[in-house]
């Protein structure tokens, strides 16, 4: 009997339904204080900082790769071109057109779409080449713009989703103070908008990818 009554007590000291067996006068808290919630907020947002930093650098770094590819096909092409033709697509905006001058591809789209419909063999940036026309290069939809198949092109896309920069300046007027090759200049601003300076050290064309 006194053990049962013994058990008895036990029983009664802890709380009903309570798995955990927690005594009356025990305090119990499973959640976070004030300051437990502060430091969790704090460590999401530097890791999703992180997060998107890492994810915007390596697009970055794929932009510029694939600029660089093209750039490489398309000098390839103006070079089977030229094997055809005895001279690089030419026309009036490629030759007014100054890399040293313009950083904004704005400037860049009727040169862009001379030069596309040289290389493609297409007249006022048909998708379809001339009859009997010859094609230097295929390009791919995404280097178009704009992305609507069933219209015109308006000018090469660069990765950035700018217009590349053609010029013919330096041919056009065999003055080596401007453009940068006697032959063609063909780049991408990387993004960027803004003009080289005239003078002093220049910190935007050294980002540019471009054949020279």
């Amino acid at each position: 009997m006194t053990r049962l009554r013994r058990e008895y007590r036990m029983m009664k000291e802890v709380l009903p339904g309570n798995c955990n067996g927690v005594r009356r006068g025990e305090r119990h808290y499973n959640a976070f204080t004030l300051i437990e919630l502060v430091v969790v907020v704090g460590l999401i947002l530097v890791l999703t900082g992180l997060v998107l930093s890492t994810v915007g650098y390596a697009r970055k770094k794929g932009a510029r790769a694939r600029a660089e590819t093209e750039i490489a096909a398309i000098s390839a092409a103006l070079e089977s071109y030229k094997a055809d033709n005895a001279a690089y697509p030419r026309s009036s905006n490629t030759d007014a057109l100054d890399a040293r001058m313009s950083g904004n591809p704005g400037a860049y789209q009727s040169a862009s779409l001379d030069l596309y419909n040289a290389l493609f063999g297409a007249t006022n940036g048909s998708r379809t080449p001339n009859t009997g026309a010859k094609s230097y290069v295929v390009f791919k939809p995404n280097m178009l713009f704009p992305a609507d198949q069933t219209q015109n092109v308006q000018y090469i896309q660069d990765p950035f989703g700018n217009s590349y920069g053609y010029s013919t300046v330096q041919v056009a007027t065999q003055d080596t103070t401007k453009g940068y090759n006697p032959t063609f200049d063909l780049w991408s601003t990387s993004g960027l908008t803004a003009n080289p300076p005239s003078s002093g050290t220049d910190t935007i064309t050294p980002q540019w990818i471009k054949n020279w």
